[in-house]
């Protein structure tokens, strides 16, 4: 007898919708032991490794390489025993997705119930001798079996696949038929025109009069196209069309031709910008900056080297500073949900790094009881794994307060912007020998600038600045971040 199974798209955490398949690692027809790698799939945040949970042969791979597919979404079929085509077929076309709105977040590889195959009929005729290899509640068994409920064509929704009550007891029951006709569209009318930075207001004008937004000089804030701008645009048109007795358009400000190359964001580039663009609509930030003296950081490094031959970076100690800041400050080490404040008892840090495939953030665990030495190791093996593709879910999963540092590249001062939900991100600038002033005279100094990003909501000014406070107290004096 031949058992199919469906391999579907996997959930990982609970804000996971869709994957992408970054590469098939078996081909179709090829033989599948337990353990190796079926494919590698791209979330919006990291990139796994999905492995095999039983001996199989892939019957059929669906998804191709590079598409994007929801939750839940078939993407293969594997055989345990010969499968025909014609089998393969039937099996597709039945395979209906489970609703993964409430699945697990620890859930890995769907597990869904074997659908067994004879060489009599397909479909396989119902019956209630349910196989042991079928993923089922013992309610669910014993509902199936005392109302002949051929459990076969069910796609369980709970963890793992695993087939409920409710999915049984549902299966008795017709689908509902949608009333009213077809459903409505409810696509917003500008999509045309959305690219364009420019008010709602000027965008449904546009789409009303049918103007070229490309065509519009914008002369709000950072060249943002207003309701005036494409009034007087109309307007010059109209006056155009008028003389000349034809439907005329004003040149455009644009070069015409000009040369460009169209690049597709990745799940990951669109993650970002999801999450930038609602982190500055709706988080009030407020900016506090300082200049921190790092002359004793970089004498500290200097001995440690000399030491041992290798020595932590100066972003490991901003980091073990940060942490027992926060400590200091537990109001600055917050999440912010709605109306809830969460504030938390460890410094879990997330550290920016950027990646071929835009920027991540891994997150250094209970920052403040680590030594700067255990956290520089730490936030090296992080970055080489986010920057191969290997970070797991949970080690980008939540967070307290986040660091930017791109002093690297020279950068002297920034605003970061806040990785919601947390309250808080710290930026920080390049080490620079700047002239300073000390007790009416003249010296230089190596120092950085920072700037901590608040949300208003959750951090008071006072607030951000007693942590900004001591941040530059501890990152001063080397010996409270080594003691």
């Amino acid at each position: 007898m031949t058992t199919l199974r469906a391999f579907t798209m996997p959930k990982w955490g609970i804000e996971m919708t869709e994957g992408t398949i970054a590469e098939w690692m078996v081909a179709e027809g090829g033989a599948l032991k337990r353990g190796q790698i079926i494919t590698l799939i791209e979330t919006d945040k990291i990139t796994n490794e999905v492995e095999a949970e039983y001996d199989a042969t892939v019957a059929r791979l669906i998804a191709r390489s590079g598409e994007t597919l929801p939750v839940g979404a078939l993407l293969g079929v594997f055989a345990t025993g010969k499968a025909s085509a014609a089998e393969v077929d039937a099996f597709i076309t039945a395979f209906r997705p489970p609703d993964v709105s409430t699945a697990s977040s620890n859930a890995g590889v769907p597990r869904p119930a074997a659908i067994a195959h004879g060489p009599s009929a397909l479909p396989p005729t119902p019956s209630v001798n349910i196989p042991d290899t079928v993923v089922i509640s013992p309610a669910a068994r014993a509902h199936a079996t005392v109302n002949a409920v051929d459990v076969s064509m069910i796609k369980g929704t709970g963890p793992r696949g695993r087939i409920s009550f409710q999915d049984v007891d549902q299966l008795r029951y017709p689908e509902a038929p949608v009333a009213n006709g077809a459903p409505v569209s409810i696509t917003p009318s500008t999509d045309v025109v959305d690219a364009y930075y420019a008010s709602p207001l000027a965008k449904r004008l546009a789409v009303q009069h049918n103007i070229d937004l490309a065509a519009v000089t914008g002369t709000g804030p950072r060249g943002r196209i207003s309701k005036a701008d494409v009034l007087v645009y109309q307007s010059a048109r109209s006056s155009l069309t008028k003389k000349s007795g034809s439907t005329a358009s004003l040149p455009s400000s644009h070069p015409v031709g000009a040369a460009y190359d169209t690049v597709l964001m990745s799940p990951m580039r669109k993650a970002i910008a999801r999450q930038l663009s609602l982190s500055k609509q709706t988080i009030p930030h407020f900016y506090l900056r300082a200049a921190v003296r790092v002359d004793g950081l970089l004498a500290a490094r200097a001995e440690a080297k000399r030491a041992t031959g290798e020595a932590p970076s100066l972003n490991d100690y901003i980091v073990r500073a940060a942490a027992l800041a926060l400590r200091a400050h537990p109001d600055v080490n917050i999440q912010v949900h709605g109306d809830e404040i969460r504030r938390f008892a460890a410094a879990d840090i997330s550290i920016a790094v950027s990646t071929p495939k835009g920027l991540v953030t891994p997150i250094v665990r209970a920052a403040e009881t680590k030594s700067v030495a255990r956290i520089s190791a730490e936030v090296k093996a992080l970055a080489e794994r986010a920057r191969a593709g290997k970070l797991t879910a949970d080690e980008i999963q939540g967070g307290s307060f986040s660091i930017s540092n791109l002093g690297m590249y020279g950068i002297d001062q920034f605003d970061a912007i806040i990785n919601p939900p947390q309250g808080a991100i710290l930026a920080v600038g390049a080490a620079i020998c700047r002239p300073i002033e000390s007790g009416h005279a003249l010296l230089f100094a190596t120092t950085i600038q920072v700037s901590l990003s608040c949300d208003h909501r959750a951090i008071d000014g006072a607030v951000g600045a007693q942590f900004l406070s001591t941040f530059r107290a501890l990152a001063e004096d080397p010996d409270r971040l080594t003691a």
